[in-house]
């Protein structure tokens, strides 16, 4: 299929081996029924099936143990009618979703592997290329992440036939991902809390986090309309209860799910669900690959399905919600050769499609080469850690076993200190309180991304930094929050000694993360030329568009641009469309 990337038996059987343990039935080669159990290591941890082979022909597939984000659940449906369809493990992987549909397709060739049973693979006819008859609506959305999932939502609402395209096979883009929050302020879950904030100082913490780079009236309505982004998410089904502090923040704003849950999968499951119930017409694995336009309003798009049909939808409004690039290391490397070689939390979707889409109507971008990278992410593994775990309380310390920085500052000055550290890493620890104040940590102890021990000795031992010093650097920490003040680093917001065992640590060092350029937008999310013009019936929203964080993103500013925006692309695209 187009899009998927092909990987075959052999291959996935060794590059998946060292995580399949040897388990199931014995090997069969009758042409009686038998039920033989695989597993692979997934994104998030095991992935274990049951595949039953009859007559030598695999009947039934059914997953035992998953790890996976609840957006995978259309992911595992394809792959397991895939394989029965086509009686083989050699099937393509599913765009949008390598990691995960790799997993369960090895998974499933272990199985097939221990069965001992030879299987004849079936001729599957996913049909040729054909003429599509052109569609028209009222406005069109490319991208079916958060921010395109919210435009649509909105413009649905507002009274406007919606068609969302996705290049992927699943919706949520990056929005998947994201692990911290929605800083919002003044809202109802702050008050409740005693959370005193205002939009004048979410403002304020925006603009020098930027660096005072950002377009200040694009920031002024973030803020200023926030609140009402928690509000539209919670009356539409969003838990957002919970309030927490990520870096760069003056005040406790980072709304998540109750127990600091990750934002990102819970976000995406609601607003899929809101758009299918409300009419919204999603079109998968349905790439855009023109934005039509007669003279300075646009007309639609053209777009090519997976099968290589290409056809035009006629619409009166188009939203541009197509994420970063921080997947695109070509791109990346573009505009910041100094990141050439670093990895990305991303997913393999944030590639920049859009930018060519737009340079050829003329768009202007803004900060295209700020480019942020995330400061506590596994080597190697591209897993990200929470910057809410530093937020509730953990702290990070060199090879020396020491502390080097406050670690809430902004994401581009921590890593740019853990670039000074011996070996570019650093060690983020903490203790059992901390894991207990965070249920998103317990995704990390089940992928064995931490280290364990009953105490800070141990515990340096075990990460191979000296014990005596671990242990100073910890009781002076905790000096320092009996205190409530930070002598060597002026850190506010400690929230708890660390002096509970068991004690954790995990190594991290930065990724590519983020991108803050973009397309340039005003304040009702239209789109502008390099002239300064407005390109009649284009919006844009999300990380396709510059100038809302300047050159650095704060955690939590990002589900707070999508939703915000978004919702003002929805509505706009919509009264365009009258």
């Amino acid at each position: 299929m187009k899009y998927l990337k092909k990987i075959g038996l052999v291959l996935l059987a060794c590059m998946m081996m060292i995580s399949m343990v040897a388990c199931g039935t014995t090997k069969n080669d009758s042409a009686t029924s038998n039920v033989f159990t695989g597993e692979a290591e997934g994104k998030n941890g095991i992935i274990k099936v049951e595949v039953t082979i009859e007559n030598k022909e695999i009947k039934k597939i059914d997953v035992v143990e998953n790890h996976e984000s609840e957006f995978t659940k259309d992911v595992f449906t394809q792959v397991v009618n895939s394989v029965v369809a086509a009686n083989t493990a050699e099937i393509d992987t599913i765009s949008g979703a390598t990691l995960t549909s790799s997993a369960l397709i090895a998974a499933v060739a272990d199985a097939v592997n221990k069965s001992g049973i030879e299987l004849t693979a079936k001729k599957v006819d996913n049909g040729q290329a054909e003429k599509v008859e052109d569609v028209t609506t009222d406005v069109v959305i490319i991208g079916a992440g958060g921010a395109g999932l919210t435009a649509a939502i909105q413009a649905k609402e507002d009274g406007a036939n919606v068609i969302l395209v996705e290049k992927n096979a699943v919706v949520g883009g990056n929005t998947n991902f994201a692990t911290g929050g929605l800083n919002a302020a003044g809202t109802k879950f702050q008050k409740e809390k005693g959370i005193e904030d205002s939009v004048e100082l979410f403002i304020e913490d925006t603009m020098k986090g930027g660096k005072n780079l950002n377009n200040p009236e694009l920031v002024n309505v973030l803020a200023e309309r926030s609140s009402e982004s928690v509000d539209w998410l919670t009356e539409r089904g969003a838990d957002l209860s919970d309030v927490g502090r990520l870096g760069g923040a003056s005040v406790n704003r980072c709304h998540r799910p109750t127990g600091g849950a990750p934002v990102g999968d819970h976000l995406v499951k609601v607003l899929n669900k809101n758009a299918k119930e409300i009419g919204v017409e999603i079109r998968l694995e349905t790439k855009a690959i023109e934005i039509l336009h007669n003279e300075n309003k646009v007309t639609g798009i053209k777009v090519q399905d997976a099968k290589g049909n290409e056809y035009v939808i006629n619409a009166k409004a188009v939203v541009v919600a197509t994420g970063g690039f921080g997947a695109n290391q070509d791109m990346v490397v573009k505009y910041d050769a100094k990141l050439k070689g670093f990895g990305t939390t991303n997913g393999p979707g944030a590639t920049g499609d859009a930018v060519g889409l737009l340079e050829a109507l003329k768009a202007g971008f803004v900060d295209m080469d700020k480019i942020q990278t995330h400061p506590t992410v596994v080597p190697g593994k591209s897993k990200l850690i929470t910057e809410a775990v530093r937020g509730n309380g953990a702290i990070l310390v060199n090879r020396e076993a020491k502390r080097f920085i406050d670690e809430l500052q902004t994401r581009d000055v921590v890593s740019a200190a853990e670039l000074k550290q011996e070996g570019a890493t650093a060690f983020l620890v903490f203790d059992q309180n901390v894991r207990e104040s965070l249920s998103a940590i317990e995704k990390y102890y089940k992928l064995g991304l931490l280290t364990e021990a009953e105490t800070v000795k141990e515990l340096a031992e075990k990460i191979g930094v000296d014990a005596e010093e671990l242990e100073n650097t910890v009781n002076t920490y905790n000096t320092f929050v009996q205190n409530n003040e930070d002598k060597d680093f002026a850190r506010a917001n400690m929230k708890t000694e660390l002096n509970k065992g068991p004690f954790y640590a995990v190594e991290v060092g930065p990724a590519v993360h983020h991108t803050m350029g973009g397309v340039t937008i005003n304040t009702e999310a239209q789109v502008i030329t390099e002239a300064g013009e407005v390109i009649e019936g284009l919006f844009a929203a999300g990380e396709v568009t510059g100038g809302v964080h300047g050159a650095n993103r704060l955690g939590g500013n990002a589900v707070a641009d999508i939703t915000t925006f978004g919702r003002i692309a929805g509505a706009n695209a919509a009264k365009s469309a009258k």
